[in-house]
């Protein structure tokens, strides 16, 4: 998969003053991505609140990212959720023709043994027209997918293609590039550690911060896959202290209070998130200021 190599993001969804979400915005953002050197973008991840979303939102979020892209960055889609049958009922309905993959997140709350995850994963698999990009984010679902689970799935089947890892351990991500099959792609879901684990022989980010700083953050990647290693690192260490901002006080506040600044959209968030404080929104517009 060649093109999941390199930079994605995991878009927001903009909301205006009356949380209403922000078509305009949304195409601006897109734009903003498409012109500055992201290789893909991933429609309704975490990033997106697409917990906060109903299902005639979801549909115009999707609309609108497909048309305001035009058809000249690869899409994945976030499909994913911790009721396997509804994962299963969504995949054999909706239209993903669209999209080059879906991206899943592990079964959250729940708290599935690695055999229930595994079962999980076998069950969305087998309903995917398109190829699967398994998530593992220890930190919201409560469970860590194992290595050795992530193996066997891409061992028995051929269109788990890829993990976005954000366990933010990268000690695990090595275990996971040494031991998988030649062509899965092992992308990084942490921004601190995403150049790291290039370095690593990782295949890239789905990031956060790329989507505020999208020249310089992809350009960070590009240059740790040519092992371009002084270079890249220039750039990760002017940028880390942006990536600890926005995940301050949560995600997608920190981000929004990035875009406000750049006047692609307004900072809301909706409940049960809170935008930034005004202390924290204040260092964020000065780094982004200094850093456009």
């Amino acid at each position: 998969m060649q093109s999941l190599i390199g930079t994605g993001v995991a878009l927001v969804t903009p909301f205006k003053k009356d949380f209403s979400v922000d078509v305009e915005a949304l195409k601006r953002i897109v734009k903003y991505q498409v012109e500055n050197g992201i290789e893909y973008l991933v429609v309704l991840g975490t990033t997106a609140e697409n917990a906060t979303l109903d299902s005639h939102e979801k549909e115009l979020v999707i609309q609108t990212v497909i048309n305001a892209n035009q058809g000249k960055l690869p899409l994945v889609l976030g499909v994913g959720g911790n009721n396997t049958a509804e994962v299963v009922a969504e995949l054999q309905t909706r239209d993903l023709s669209k999209f080059t993959a879906i991206l899943s997140v592990s079964p959250y709350y729940n708290k599935p043994t690695q055999e229930g995850i595994y079962q999980h994963f076998k069950a969305v698999a087998e309903a995917s027209p398109i190829p699967v990009i398994l998530y593992n984010v220890p930190g919201r679902t409560a469970s860590n997918m194992a290595p050795s689970t992530v193996i066997r799935l891409a061992n028995d089947f051929k269109n788990v293609v890829a993990i976005k890892e954000a366990a933010g351990d990268i000690v695990q991500a090595m275990e996971l590039i040494k031991n998988k099959p030649k062509d899965f792609l092992v992308i990084s879901g942490d921004d601190m550690i995403a150049l790291p684990m290039v370095l690593a022989g990782g295949s890239g980010v789905i990031s956060v911060i790329g989507e505020g700083f999208p020249r310089q953050f992809s350009e960070m990647i590009r240059l740790g896959l040519e092992r371009k290693v002084d270079a890249a690192y220039q750039l990760h260490y002017q940028f880390s202290e942006s990536i600890d901002l926005i995940f301050e006080q949560g995600n997608p506040a920190g981000i929004k209070e990035v875009f406000k600044t750049l006047g692609l959209s307004e900072n809301t968030v909706r409940l049960p998130l809170v935008s930034a404080d005004e202390n924290l929104a204040k260092r964020i517009q000065d780094f982004t200021q200094k850093n456009k």
